[in-house]
């Protein structure tokens, strides 16, 4: 009977007899194939792990010495080792494949030592390979690559076993530990007074958005309630464009609208009241702007963008800025100012800034931009935070005037400034402009003893150091207000007092 032998390359050799490898009855052992011996791995026989008894543990049984440990009983001893057991006479036992270097096979005796460390047997004793049985028939069918295929399909199902118990594992204990989430336990939705939840909590039901529909279009405002019999105050900008003609609806922090009227606006403080037919309304109360200082925090209510009750927060950044909004079609408003980094965009105007009291210290009027953007409320700009507020003295004695007498009245020293001079404060003017005399006849200034160009260093204390900031300073005081400036005429400065009269025109 033959078998096909392969070498490495994979090309057939010629046929090998078996029988003729096979050892004949009684032999030493069975001869591996010659070549590189035992190099890939070696094949223990079977043994028992208890020494026969009676057994000479210093000689061999036929005298001779003990082999040391991990040596080859000596050729053609045929005898087994002093402390192993008769060999199984199983076939797997006594049978064991032999793996040889490829391609070649020649007989050898299988006593022939190995190389160290090879195919020693284990540290301590044992039993060495058996040396002499009759090979079964399966022997010689098991090749290494057969070998090496099994051994490979045993670790790669293993691996595969151990992977999927893993991911079973771990998937079950998923579902039952992370598979429902804790419910969270209920919390409460109230806020201190002085938080700033707080404060909108209570301001948001007296702030309204302004939808204004005019000849140029349609936008929308804030404002806040004033009085409970329904007014309401916002900015003249706002509202400005139905002054002649168009609408204005206010709508409330519940989502109900009703229509408005203008009771009185001034363009010159950018201030406005609006009326609807409602009473009962929550007023939002006014605190005084006078008590605030640089680093108060604060907080504004509005709609900007048209998203109304929206709520942001800062704190005041500066005061007494001198700023001129207004519409296009509205003369330019003076204003004193409360700078804030609270953000407010276009939408914002006429909103409130509330301080950690939930009182009015201002009414949202305009923002910051840099130079070449687009005016205020255009939709094309947006907070950069620098926002400014009129202030709420301001804000309360307009209000008081406009439901009164529908106009407001304006304080006023009655000179005309020189915009051209660029030197230290600002000068009165030297010769009269538009038909009118540099200093009004019987006015504030004229009384004082000023004359035309006299220079106005400080007002009430205050250095002066542009028109506007001269302008808006007067305008924040009332009329019948007494003040003091500081003036230089040539080389001399001297302090003059002066009672503020109304503007005529």
């Amino acid at each position: 009977m033959t078998e096909q032998q392969r070498d490495p390359s994979g090309e057939q050799t010629e046929p090998v007899d078996v029988a003729r490898q096979s050892p004949t009855p009684g032999a030493a052992g069975f001869p591996p194939p010659t070549g590189e011996p035992y190099t890939h791995l070696p094949t223990a026989p079977h043994r028992s792990t208890q020494a026969a008894p009676g057994a000479d543990q210093a000689t061999g049984t036929a005298g001779m010495p003990a082999p040391a440990p991990g040596a080859m009983p000596p050729p053609g001893a045929g005898q087994p080792w002093a402390s192993a057991p008769a060999p199984d006479p199983s076939p797997w036992a006594t049978a064991p494949v032999a793996f040889s270097a490829w391609p070649h096979a020649h007989s050898a005796d299988v006593t022939a030592p190995l190389p160290q460390g090879a195919g020693d047997p284990p540290a301590g004793g044992g039993t060495p390979p058996p040396t002499s049985a009759a090979p079964g028939p399966r022997a010689s069918r098991w090749s290494a690559g057969t070998v090496a295929v099994l051994a490979a399909a045993v670790l790669l199902a293993a691996l595969l076993g151990g992977t999927a118990g893993a991911l079973i594992a771990t998937r079950s204990s998923g579902l039952t530990s992370g598979g429902v989430l804790p419910v969270p336990q209920p919390g409460s939705t109230s806020r201190p007074p002085g938080s700033i939840a707080g404060i909108a909590a209570r301001a948001l039901p007296s702030v309204v958005t302004l939808k204004v529909k005019g000849a140029d279009g349609q936008g929308t405002g804030s404002g806040f309630v004033i009085k409970s019999d329904g007014f309401i105050l916002t900015n003249n900008h706002v509202v400005s464009s139905a002054a002649a003609t168009g609408s204005i609806r206010v709508e409330f922090s519940d989502g109900s609208q009703l229509p408005a009227t203008i009771v009185g606006r001034d363009a010159s403080y950018d201030l406005a009241v609006v009326r609807v037919k409602r009473t009962g309304l929550p007023v939002l109360p006014l605190g005084s702007s006078a008590s605030v200082v640089v680093g108060d925090p604060v907080v504004a209510v509005g709609a900007p963008l048209g998203l109304e009750s929206t709520v942001t927060s800062g704190i005041v950044s500066a005061l007494n800025r001198p700023v001129t909004p207004g519409g296009a079609d509205d003369a330019p408003a003076f204003i004193n100012a409360i700078q804030t980094d609270a953000a407010i965009n276009p939408g914002n105007s006429g909103g409130p800034l509330l301080d950690m009291s939930g009182r009015v210290i201002g009414v949202n009027s305009a923002i910051a931009r840099i130079p070449g953007s687009s005016p205020l409320d255009s939709g094309q700009s947006g907070s950069i935070g620098v926002g400014f507020a009129i202030p709420s003295d301001q804000a309360r004695k307009t209000a008081d005037q406009l439901m009164t007498t529908g106009k407001a009245s304006h304080p006023v020293i009655g000179v005309i400034l020189d915009t051209a001079y660029e030197g230290e404060g600002v000068r009165i003017a030297a010769s009269s402009k538009g038909g009118r005399a540099p200093i009004t006849q019987g006015g504030p200034a004229d009384k004082a003893g000023l004359k035309p160009g006299d220079v106005i260093l400080k007002f009430n204390g205050r250095v002066i150091s542009d028109p506007d900031q001269l302008v808006v300073a007067i305008r924040a005081r009332s009329v019948g207000e007494t003040v003091t400036l500081t003036v230089r005429r040539g080389t001399t400065e001297r302090t003059v007092r002066m009672t503020l009269q109304a503007a005529t025109d």
